[in-house]
């Protein structure tokens, strides 16, 4: 087994350019959505392009230095990570500290920028679940080793993220645990016992809050109630029905003129179908498609057990974020609220995708 200070090669340029091309992509589109709402709230139609472009320039600085820095040294960031990052969960909680918006609180606020603390959570999860079964790659299939530890571990996570609340990011995290548990080698059954228990939670927790249970229902039938719960899936729809096969030309869309919800944020993918058509979407889906395979190819080849799981975590968040974005605005899932990688508007999402995507440039670097 080749170590990771050994000799490097170049870092995958399929996955680099494939980051790029979205990046880009996304920040155009994001002042098509955005010019005229940010006339409206801020009389400046530039003023989400220009936050974004400082964002983009964050995410790519932080790219570089994350391609250069060996990957195995997070391994010593795995606990501190995990801790760090309950901490800022439990900060959230205290009142007027965090950020309210949309009915939830999931935002610190440090004057010049504001902090989405899951997004660093997801991360560090899944440095400490890659740290964490490497050091017991041999007793995986053992239930505490396995199961128990980690899953507990993860629970505390989830727990501090649906006190938000943040049900979408909570499944994901969820997903994510399931998924490094059976890369780990971890035990089918043992991993049905999780799933008994999980399930039931999540259900629970669904039909609990009403808001949870319109969105389910306006899914199922979003025509059953077209001026509240089912209004954002129809416009949704209705952009992928405008767009066609060419689109109606990249600024000349109509639906996010006040129709769309937060067109440049949850809905960019309406946006970009109705102004891109057919052709347009199907070049987005063809490059989030290159990130993964190239993401998970980078985990079959990296040198090491660490680099193997964390290569595989990073690329199933990166797959499950998109994949829950594409379809819900698609109608094929249940919204969830959860930001489209690389493409929608957000410093905090954006920023922590390019350094994720940086991890992954890394291990390939020392790919066997």
């Amino acid at each position: 087994m080749k170590h990771p200070d050994s000799t490097e090669k170049r870092p995958d340029l399929f996955l680099l350019l494939a980051t790029l091309l979205l990046a880009v992509i996304g920040t155009v589109m994001i002042y098509s959505a955005s010019s005229i709402l940010s006339m409206e709230r801020f009389h400046d139609g530039q003023f989400f392009l220009k936050k974004q472009l400082v964002f983009l320039a964050i995410g790519f600085a932080g790219m570089v230095i994350s391609t250069r820095l060996s990957y195995y040294k997070l391994r010593k960031l795995a606990w501190p990570g995990l801790i760090f990052s309950a901490f800022l969960l439990v900060l959230l909680l205290v009142p007027h500290i965090g950020i309210k918006a949309g009915g939830a609180v999931r935002w610190l606020d440090f004057g010049v920028f504001s902090l989405q603390v899951s997004e660093i959570a997801k991360m560090a999860l899944i440095i400490f679940l890659a740290s964490f079964f490497t050091e017991n790659y041999t007793q995986v299939r053992n239930f505490k080793q396995g199961i128990l530890i980690p899953s507990s571990i993860t629970g505390i996570l989830i727990v501090l993220i649906l006190v938000q609340p943040d049900f979408g990011t909570s499944l994901i995290m969820a997903a994510i645990v399931f998924i490094m548990i059976y890369l780990a080698g971890g035990r089918i059954l043992h991993l049905a016992a999780l799933l008994m228990i999980f399930a039931p939670a999540a259900l629970w927790l669904l039909f609990n809050k009403s808001y949870r249970l319109a969105r389910l229902m306006a899914f199922l039938n979003p025509w059953e109630d077209p001026q509240r719960s089912g209004f954002q899936i129809i416009q949704s729809l209705l952009s992928f029905g405008n767009g066609g096969l060419f689109g109606v030309g990249i600024g000349d869309g109509m639906q996010k003129l006040f129709y769309l919800p937060e067109p440049h944020t949850d809905f960019i993918l309406s946006v970009i179908a109705e102004e891109s058509g057919f052709l347009g979407v199907s070049a987005i889906l063809v490059l989030y498609i290159i990130i993964i395979f190239r993401g998970f190819r980078i985990s079959l080849n990296a040198p090491d057990i660490f680099g193997n799981l964390l290569a595989a975590g990073l690329t199933a968040l990166l797959a499950l974020e998109a994949f829950i974005n594409i379809a819900g605005v698609m109608g094929i899932v249940p919204l969830k609220g959860l930001a489209l990688p690389f493409l929608s508007y957000g410093g905090s999402s954006l920023i922590m995708s390019m350094i994720l995507i940086g991890i992954l440039l890394n291990i390939s670097s020392y790919e066997d």
